[in-house]
């Protein structure tokens, strides 16, 4: 996937949020509440064609990994990163995303170039990995921390190889504004892509309930982002619990770098409900999407017996 070097437009002159609608909108018009239409001039500058390979995110295990573990408690481990790479090429899979809370605590480089080895040796990519920040916290030196910690795994997912993090936007703090949290988001955003920038990683950025729970509010983060080839959106199928979250996924699909699907939905936050697996995945094609589609499995059924079967229906859509 590329993005044109300069707008494509007859205009010579266009704002940042022109550009950025440049770069990766599709080609209708997003009204943001209370503020002005968003202008999706075009669409990512890719080659035409849709085209999408399959992954599957370490959290559909996420009731047997150890998380954030020290070397003394993965002895006797119900499930380990290893074993979930070696079941990711069981399923004949392109790629595996190596979701980081179930690292150990401080990960070293030879930790992490272990399982670039397997990965590559398994004839798989790793797809991207995630972290669990909040942009929207107030206090300086928990927004410091905030920082560090996803500049960290910038440099970690270098090593991996993996060339996109799903990042968070966050809430709003107890007495605080929106419209204060959206800044300091913002601003973390920002400072995140200087370094993701230098080592070559991509920030995708989630709908993810807090300031991101409907698609305005998420395109009014994108639309201060400053203009960079590194950032976007990470596509979440079950992740909109809005009246029509299908409706919603076909505004964010244009931005997206990196997009996951998950078995079930939340209309108007209601009882889940099983998702239109092959109606997201028209989402993404008609978008024109070229990248990852990532399984992330949180169902009740045991996950061993159940995502094999998921992954196969994707495998059909995706390569219908």
């Amino acid at each position: 996937m590329s993005f044109p070097a300069q707008p494509p437009t007859p205009a010579t002159s266009l704002n940042r949020r022109q550009w950025f609608g440049a770069a990766f909108a599709g080609a209708s018009a997003v009204t943001l509440a209370g503020t002005s239409p968003l202008l999706a001039a075009t669409p990512p500058v890719r080659n035409g064609k849709s085209h999408m390979k399959l992954s599957l995110a370490a959290y559909s295990f996420n009731r047997m990994l150890l998380k954030n573990w020290l070397p003394e408690q993965i002895t006797g481990a119900k499930f380990t990163l290893e074993q979930f790479i070696d079941f990711c090429a069981e399923q004949q899979l392109d790629g595996t995303e190596l979701t980081s809370y179930y690292f150990p605590k401080d990960p070293n480089d030879d930790y992490l170039v272990s399982l670039k080895e397997r990965t590559f040796r398994l004839g798989l990519d790793v797809s991207g990995t995630a972290i669990g920040n909040d942009f929207c916290v107030a206090a300086a030196d928990a927004r410091k921390k905030q920082l560090d910690d996803c500049r960290a795994w910038i440099d970690r997912a270098a090593v991996l190889g993996a060339p996109v993090i799903r990042i968070f936007a966050g809430n709003v703090p107890k007495g605080d504004s929106e419209d204060a949290a959206r800044e300091r988001c913002i601003d973390g955003i920002n400072q995140a892509l200087d370094h993701a920038a230098k080592r070559g990683v991509f920030l995708a950025l989630e709908n993810h309930g807090g300031i991101t729970a409907t698609p305005e509010q998420l395109l009014k983060i994108v639309a201060g982002v400053k203009s960079s080839p590194w950032f976007g959106i990470n596509f979440d199928g079950g992740n909109f619990h809005t009246d029509d979250p299908y409706r919603d996924l076909e505004k964010i699909a244009p931005y997206a770098i990196n997009a996951q699907v998950k078995v079930e939905v939340m209309p108007n936050n209601g009882p889940k409900q099983p998702a239109d697996l092959a109606r997201m995945v028209k989402i993404l094609r008609d978008a024109n999407y070229r990248g990852y589609v990532v399984l992330e499995y949180e169902a009740a059924e045991d996950p061993f017996v159940a995502v094999p079967k998921h992954l196969q229906q994707l495998r059909e859509l995706i390569h219908a």
